[in-house]
């Protein structure tokens, strides 16, 4: 089956009905590497607000168990896309985010503002990177989804159109972004430990600016990270261009690419959702 054929599917359904399948079809089918990196990368925009940056570096948790404290992330949030935030498991991992969240005192404003990057991030990535742009129906579902899970975390005031959220995702940022210490630190611990998937510590130097090249001018600024080359921009461009163009000729998956059966790094063994994330004493 061709590309051609998963979009032909995704048109034909109804966006807010079966905004589910819509998500399940561009995100474990049609766009899964994409839509991986779009979120990984919609971490830095939160180590770039102030009190989110600071937040995670009092944590300590991102700076000295990043491996973990990604794959924790990850795996909650793949819980809850891939079996549904009303399912049993997507309940269970709400809940444990719930939980975690609740022992903090954020404001609305910044959760609010941190659930619209998982909107926000992936239409960029695609408007970008994408070998497709996304359609309607696909901004629609992206939106309804995360739409969904936010007022399952009592957040309120949640923009109720895809159109009203990125709206609010910029406005946000143009206010709020900005520079601390603690937002650096995760940043750059976060930084080394996705250059380590790939390369030895000795080229981390080397690579990290094709990898800031993938950040825009407001994030790169508000986190005080050097500004690429342009002839290191222009390699990522290129290089990105040519996998669209390879993409456009590629088969469509015949399985779904689904991240919460993949080999974890922190959990070799196998997790339980209930083991996820920060685990607090009664005294903390």
């Amino acid at each position: 089956m061709n590309r051609k054929k998963i979009l032909k599917q995704i048109l034909a359904l109804d966006p807010i009905k079966d905004h589910l399948k819509i998500v399940h079809l561009n995100s474990f089918y049609d766009f899964p590497w994409d839509n991986t990196r779009a979120l990984e990368f919609a971490l830095f925009r939160t180590f770039a607000v102030p009190a989110i940056g600071n937040l995670l570096n009092y944590t300590g948790e991102f700076e000295h168990r990043t491996q973990k404290r990604y794959d924790d992330t990850d795996l909650l949030l793949s819980e809850i896309i891939e079996h549904g935030y009303d399912s049993e498991r997507g309940k269970a991992a709400l809940n444990r985010v719930n939980g975690m969240h609740g022992r903090f005192k954020i404001s609305n404003d910044d959760m609010r503002y941190v659930l619209s990057t998982f909107v926000m991030e992936p239409y960029r990535w695609n408007q970008r990177f994408g070998y497709r742009k996304a359609t309607n129906q696909e901004n629609i579902a992206g939106h309804k989804i995360w739409y969904e899970i936010g007022v399952r975390m009592g957040i309120k005031d949640i923009p109720e159109t895809f159109e009203a959220m990125l709206e609010m995702n910029i406005a946000y940022e143009k206010a709020n972004f900005g520079y601390t210490e603690g937002g650096r630190r995760v940043a750059d611990a976060t930084v080394n430990l996705m250059l380590g998937w790939f390369f030895p510590k000795f080229m981390f130097p080397v690579c990290r600016p094709f990898m800031y090249a993938l950040m825009d001018e407001p994030l790169l600024n508000a986190l005080k990270l050097k500004k690429p080359s342009p002839v290191i921009v222009s390699l990522v461009n290129t290089g990105m261009n040519l996998r669209k163009f390879v993409l456009r000729f590629m088969p469509v998956r015949r399985k779904p690419v689904l991240r919460t059966r993949r080999t974890v790094e922190s959990y070799p063994q196998g997790y339980k959702i209930n083991e996820l994330g920060i685990h607090y004493k009664k005294s903390e």
